[in-house]
């Protein structure tokens, strides 16, 4: 007899909601998987032969036998499709190749000149692509998501750069486009510091709900999560703090056009260029390191300094998002503790006690894979999710292609 109660209370179990009961890698059976959803063990079947049909779970034999033939149970087969995770900065190209459980098959790192233009760089992207694939002996249609990561504003719903500083000849252009005519995969593309963000709380603080992570480089800029998740805001720039004004930076230019902003102060480039008015060889970050681990108490006390300078902006942030941790990270932070220290320095004098009595002010755990293991989670997350499942199904059975 049916339960007509049971079955007006059990909404359709479709093929992507049965996918996210098996996602979590434990092996169930079908009357297993009927019992938790409602639906007929019919049902069931037919779910399961169309997750199957896209590699997504498969047959595994490890359930008890009561007697006879074991019950054939599935689970999430973790290395039949893959994501690509990119990490692009002003001068560098990271890329890995990883299963669906952000576990990596194989990276690959060059130098790259990202202001050579959307074209040229996405271009070596994609060779790159296939010879990591070519190294593993998989093609490109095993890859189902790519997450990217580029140094400069992104409108992420579209996966078009909005005006970014340091990235000539990308603003509007349309990434995910452009890359889908080489590998029909999903493309996320989300500014750097949002993506180093992800890699950095689901890597380095797991537990951890509520965490700025802030990038010192070339630039300045922070990712916000809030609730365990990456907060951007209405247009993609929550967390733009290098362009706060700060009370030393005066009228010092800034390369986005306004005057006074912390990245005009207290970046690499900033730190170096303060140093060379005082006499020294420093154009870079690189330089202004070499000069802090030689004990040059010119260029310890200019990135002290420019930890204070930060932390005037981060007293600010703490009283509007009340973070647990905030996480320092970027090329600067290798000067040592000296960064930290001006940053707590300013932010345990200004902000309130209640909101620092526990706060963690801490360098990167992550360290320069944030980026990329963030890129990772970005794509998985998509790729294993209900819509990123419906899509991939819907793909193969050819109606219709990956957006």
């Amino acid at each position: 007899m049916v339960d007509l109660a049971r079955t007006a209370a059990t909404p359709p179990v479709g093929t992507s909601e049965l996918f996210q009961i098996l996602r979590d890698g434990v092996p169930r059976t079908r009357s297993e998987l009927a019992a938790l959803t409602g639906a007929a063990r019919s049902t069931i079947g037919v779910r399961l032969d169309a997750l199957v049909d896209v590699g997504l779970v498969g047959a595994v034999e490890t359930a008890a036998s009561t007697g006879g033939r074991p019950p054939a149970q599935v689970a999430l087969r973790p290395t039949s499709r893959l994501v690509i995770a990119a990490d692009l900065g002003a001068s560098h190209g990271r890329v890995a190749v990883t299963d669906l459980v952000a576990q990596p098959l194989a990276t690959r790192e060059a130098r790259i000149d990202i202001a050579a233009g959307p074209v040229p760089t996405l271009t070596w992207l994609v060779q790159a692509i296939d010879e990591l694939l070519d190294e593993i002996g998989r093609a490109r249609d095993d890859v189902i998501a790519i997450g990217i990561g580029v140094p400069g504003p992104v409108e992420f719903s579209t996966g078009r750069p909005a005006n970014p500083p340091i990235m000539p000849g990308w603003d509007g252009f349309d990434v995910p486009s452009w890359l889908r005519q080489h590998i029909r995969a999903h493309v996320l593309l989300d500014n750097d510091v949002n993506i180093a963000a992800l890699g950095e709380r689901e890597h380095g603080w797991p537990g951890v709900d509520h965490l700025l992570f802030v990038k010192v480089a070339t630039g300045i800029g922070s990712g916000i999560v809030s609730e365990g998740r990456l907060q951007r805001g209405a247009q993609g720039t929550a967390g733009d703090i290098g362009h706060v004004r700060v009370s030393r930076a005066g009228d010092v230019p800034c390369h986005c056009g306004n005057t006074g902003c912390l990245e005009a102060v207290a970046s690499g480039p900033a730190i170096a260029r303060a140093l060379r008015d005082k006499g020294h060889d420093a154009t870079s970050s690189a330089d202004v390191i070499a000069l802090v681990n030689r004990s040059d108490l010119d260029a310890i006390y200019a990135v002290r300094q420019a930890g204070r300078d930060i932390g005037e902006v981060l007293a600010t942030c703490i009283s509007l998002i009340n973070p647990q941790v905030i996480v320092l990270g970027g090329s600067v932070t290798q000067a040592g503790e000296h960064l930290l220290a001006g940053v707590r320095e300013v932010v345990y004098s200004r902000s309130m006690p209640l909101a620092t009595e526990h706060l963690v002010i801490a360098p990167s755990r992550a360290g320069g894979m944030a980026a990329l293991q963030g890129a990772a989670s970005l794509a998985i997350g998509y790729a294993l999710s209900p819509a990123g499942v419906d899509e991939l199904v819907a793909y193969a059975e050819g109606r219709q292609l990956v957006s």
